[in-house]
């Protein structure tokens, strides 16, 4: 019983920060973030937000293992969808051939109308 309880609140513990093996997903708030890949190489990375708005933008950016944050991308236009009663904005990157990263790197997504940054980390 104390095992499984353990487990459980472990795996919660990982909503922020979620290990990726290049692939993963983390929630923020009313940030959302995908990241697909092999390896250290990620090729395909989507976010997404609650809600619709006017000049919705989302940017990548990393985390280093020694801790340097930099801009991985510009600001990115965000294309609002509606399925049902839900309302997301969603951005997404693709590059073809992947994007390697250092092990341990934490690739985050940024919106500029919303508080939050989650983060996935790429690691072997």
């Amino acid at each position: 019983m104390r095992k499984t309880i353990y487990a459980l609140t472990a795996a919660a513990l990982l909503v922020a920060v979620t290990p990726a093996h290049a692939d993963g997903k983390a929630k923020d708030g009313k940030i959302g973030l995908s990241v697909y890949g092999k390896g250290l190489r990620v090729d395909d990375v989507s976010a997404h937000m609650d809600g619709h708005g006017t000049g919705v933008r989302a940017r990548l950016i990393t985390y280093t293992p020694q801790g340097y944050r930099s801009q991985l991308t510009g600001w990115k236009d965000a294309t609002p969808v509606s399925a049902a009663m839900t309302k997301l904005s969603t951005v997404s990157w693709k590059w073809k051939g992947g994007k390697k990263f250092a092990d341990n790197t934490r690739l985050c997504v940024e919106f500029n109308v919303v508080q939050g940054e989650p983060c996935a980390v790429i690691h072997r």
